[in-house]
């Protein structure tokens, strides 16, 4: 059982996890850096330990304490009461949702270990949002999409807001990061994955004509709002995709985009 600890002091060194949460360069260094990550909320935190991420500590308000009692009675690490404001002042922002949790993280797969048994892989290209990572990876396990393979530049999917988009659906799709770019998209292509580029270009086959979910495996690929895919991304994928638009609308957000496609890659597959 965990032991569960008062703190009002936010200098206090054993919340050191929970500190400058809304500085996002910080975070980015540090959390991969130490090896951890923050679920914020009941069912993040629920599902971040049943995809089995060891837990560091908890940080709660005293209205979550009894909510999340069950959790605390199974955990060996320690929970840290805190008031409200309290909790503010050491994170930067005002916690709505009054529980948050320092995770430990995994070792990522490789993208080869992977591509060995999906059939339906998404590739982010320099996709650096947010938000966009966790909205991609919602669509992606909810649609049937097995893995997501990241651009070496790509944001961090176990990044606080990203998490919190996702609902969680970070933990349920397996990714891996090509260490080159784009040279590492040979290695889908050696799985024998087609690559299909999503792209707005009126160059670009629709996806009813395309037919992905008629492929044996496909990787489609995915860049940043605004920018899309480079040049290079382009050039080194075997076809490009659109969604066909109307009312002269020229293109959806990505995260939109990445759903829609990921519904025509995976339409007719069997869900798990």
């Amino acid at each position: 059982m965990a032991d569960l600890i008062t703190v009002e002091d936010p200098d206090d060194p054993r919340l050191r996890d929970y500190t400058g949460l809304t500085d996002v360069e910080l975070r980015r260094k540090r959390e991969p850096a130490e090896g951890l990550f923050i679920a914020e909320g009941e069912k993040v935190i629920r599902r971040a330990k049943e995809a089995g991420y060891e837990m560091r500590s908890m940080l709660l308000s005293a209205k979550w304490v009894d909510v999340m009692r069950d959790v605390i009675d199974e955990l060996p690490a320690p929970v840290y009461a805190v008031s409200p404001e309290l909790a503010e002042q050491v994170t930067g922002y005002h916690v709505h949702r009054g529980a948050l949790a320092s995770m430990q993280r995994k070792p990522l797969p490789t993208a080869d270990d992977l591509l060995a048994t999906a059939r339906r892989v998404v590739i982010m290209e320099s996709v650096n949002d947010h938000t966009n990572i966790g909205a991609i990876f919602r669509s992606a396990a909810a649609l049937g999409m097995d893995a997501v393979l990241l651009s070496p530049d790509c944001a961090d999917p176990l990044y606080r807001r990203s998490v919190k988009v996702s609902m969680g659906a970070v933990f349920s799709v397996p990714y891996a990061r090509l260490d080159r770019w784009p040279k590492g998209l040979e290695s889908v292509r050696e799985a024998g994955f087609a690559l299909l580029a999503l792209t707005p270009d009126e160059k670009a086959k629709t996806l009813d004509e395309t037919a992905p979910h008629k492929m044996e495996r496909v990787a489609l690929m995915l860049g940043a709002e605004g920018d899309g895919l480079s040049t290079q991304a382009l050039v080194a994928a075997d076809e490009w995709v659109r969604i066909p638009m109307a009312h002269g609308v020229d293109s959806l957000n990505v995260g939109a985009a990445a759903a829609v496609a990921f519904y025509a890659v995976a339409t007719g597959r069997p869900r798990p």
